[in-house]
């Protein structure tokens, strides 16, 4: 099941490559856009959650969210975790409880954030830094590192000679608080990088220039990002 998740997530990537690679020079700028205001954190795989029950302290706990989504906490064997807001669980929460225990309150606190993945951002291309949290599941990595180091998120996979990693979102996340977290590897080629995005039901791909932003201190090109994107980063032409 989760092969199987994961290679559907990379052949995504992968078509998403295509599609700049076919777009090529015709992709727009990307500019910034209003932040959504109705984005909403949604539990996924991974997380911890902390669950306390109001005046039931042996009711109390903390759980991994498993990779199928669910977890297991006292009373309540199988409950679907991923893919709802911790307000959401908490209902869940109390409305089985409410056979063992009158009125129950139960407040949910999420820790160790990963979140679904549709609201991941994925990046993809020439991409390094030495981050423990990354890791290759096939192919090769490309060079040296440079440029920023990278940190924290969840490790992906390779094509070819380059890398792929997944980090959680985070509201008013830029692009330059992505390539902190991910870091630029020495061949990377960061004005002829592009964002994948869902508009309106339909990808597009939009151009974003790293290079301004990071050689020029260019804030103009420090964009923010959105829940989904997807940042592609090919290789420089020498």
């Amino acid at each position: 099941m989760i092969d199987t998740k994961l290679k559907a997530v990379w052949h995504k990537l992968f078509l998403c490559v295509i599609l700049v690679i076919t777009t090529g020079c015709a992709q727009p700028l990307l500019e910034d856009v209003k932040q959504s205001a109705d984005y909403t954190y949604q539990i996924g795989p991974g997380d911890s959650v902390n669950i306390f029950v109001w005046g039931n302290p042996e009711l109390s706990t903390s759980a991994a969210v498993r990779p199928d989504g669910k977890i297991t906490v006292p009373l309540v064997e199988e409950l679907l975790a991923s893919g709802k807001t911790p307000y959401q669980l908490a209902r869940d929460i109390e409305d089985v409880l409410k056979v063992y225990v009158k009125s129950p309150q139960v407040v949910v606190m999420v820790s160790g954030f990963k979140g679904v993945s549709d609201q991941q951002i994925r990046v993809i291309g020439r991409i390094g830094g030495g981050s423990s949290g990354s890791s290759s599941l096939g192919g090769g990595g490309g060079g040296g590192s440079g440029g920023l180091g990278g940190s924290g998120g969840r490790g992906g996979g390779g094509i070819g000679r380059y890398q792929g990693k997944s980090i959680p979102y985070e509201r008013g996340m830029t692009l330059l608080d992505v390539i902190i977290q991910i870091g630029l590897n020495q061949y990377a080629d960061g004005n002829r990088s592009s964002v994948i995005r869902k508009v309106d039901g339909d990808l597009k791909s939009y151009r974003v220039r790293i290079d301004d932003l990071i050689d020029d201190a260019d804030l103009s090109a420090n964009v923010l990002m959105m829940p989904g994107d997807i940042l592609i980063i090919p290789d420089a032409y020498f």
